[in-house]
């Protein structure tokens, strides 16, 4: 896990989605995950299938995976 760089009393958390395949894929499900409520930035690297997540709270993970099926993408589960 990264160290705790980010605000105090965030959580980093990475998940592994599979399909992503380019920058636009990157782009939507960002755009999914980064409208959670208490999410603070988002980061998807489709050459890895990973996308970390900074937030305020550990995130629900049905909330996470209905996200990232709402951009047309499978959430595998955390990386």
């Amino acid at each position: 896990m990264t160290g705790q760089t980010d605000t105090p009393g965030s959580v980093t958390t990475v998940y592994k989605v599979s399909g992503m395949s380019c920058g636009h894929c990157e782009g939507a499900v960002s755009g999914e995950i980064s409208e959670i409520p208490g999410v603070g930035s988002v980061k998807a690297v489709a050459a890895t299938g990973e996308v970390t997540v900074v937030s305020a709270a550990a995130l629900d993970e049905a909330a996470v995976r209905a996200a990232v099926d709402e951009a047309g993408f499978e959430l595998v589960g955390k990386a």
